[in-house]
């Protein structure tokens, strides 16, 4: 994941960045519970910002064991769940979990490609037989949210001249005259496939969420994307 310093300088404007886009991320979570099916008994959140949308969906679901995987200490509040740790350490954990939950892009902040892999092979082998995982990304045709010729001059660049990075992006915010900014990578649904398939995932499920008001939509250029996916 990106240097734990950049989120330790975001996590005091965290919870207004979470407000600017609560109906996303409300969006995000009720699919999320929605697919939990019921006797779920553990819940692994990697990249867990505050842990706050992660107890809302385990108290929503009565998921009664809760762990919180973050890298930044700042960022960590409300209760003891907590482990300060990257997702690239994931290696390290030795468990079995009914869900997991890697939510708001937090693929996007894992650099190099290779390690995004690792990371989903590592959510593999941590889920339980039947246990499901929930991941949404920012999608890089999302021309509802980055406009019609921003996201056709991607498209165009991706086919002419592919490459892994072009997804690579600057993530900035302008707080009270102070700009907060970390890198960040915006995916497209073949290139997520991709790496599932590379890390022995498959997808269950795709949804397209509107970004701005959390609604589902029907066309992949209207929204970001959250996927379902299984062992």
């Amino acid at each position: 994941m990106a240097p734990a310093a950049d989120y330790d300088r975001i996590a005091p404007i965290f919870p207004r960045l979470s407000e600017e886009r609560r109906a996303y991320l409300d969006g995000i979570d009720r699919l999320v519970i929605a697919g939990i099916p019921s006797g779920a008994g553990s819940l692994l959140d990697v990249g867990a910002g505050d842990g706050s949308r992660s107890r809302r969906i385990a108290a929503a679901k009565s998921i009664p064991e809760l762990v919180l995987l973050e890298p930044s200490v700042p960022m960590q509040r409300n209760g003891p769940a907590f482990r300060t740790m990257r997702a690239e350490d994931l290696h390290s954990v030795q468990a079995e979990f009914d869900v997991i939950v890697c939510l708001w892009n937090v693929l996007g902040h894992i650099f190099p490609e290779s390690s995004r892999i690792e990371v989903l092979r590592q959510f593999a082998r941590l889920a339980s037989a039947h246990g499901k995982i929930f991941i949404d990304v920012s999608h890089r045709y999302n021309a509802r949210h980055y406009g019609a010729l921003p996201t056709a001059t991607r498209f165009l660049r991706d086919r002419m001249f592919p490459n892994e990075s072009n997804g690579d992006v600057q993530v900035s915010w302008d707080i009270e005259g102070t700009r907060y900014s970390t890198a960040g990578h915006v995916f497209t649904h073949r290139e997520v496939r991709r790496l599932c398939r590379s890390a022995g995932l498959r997808i269950e499920k795709r949804f397209v969420v509107d970004y701005a008001t959390g609604q589902t939509r029907r066309w992949t250029f209207e929204g970001h994307l959250l996927y379902v996916l299984r062992r």
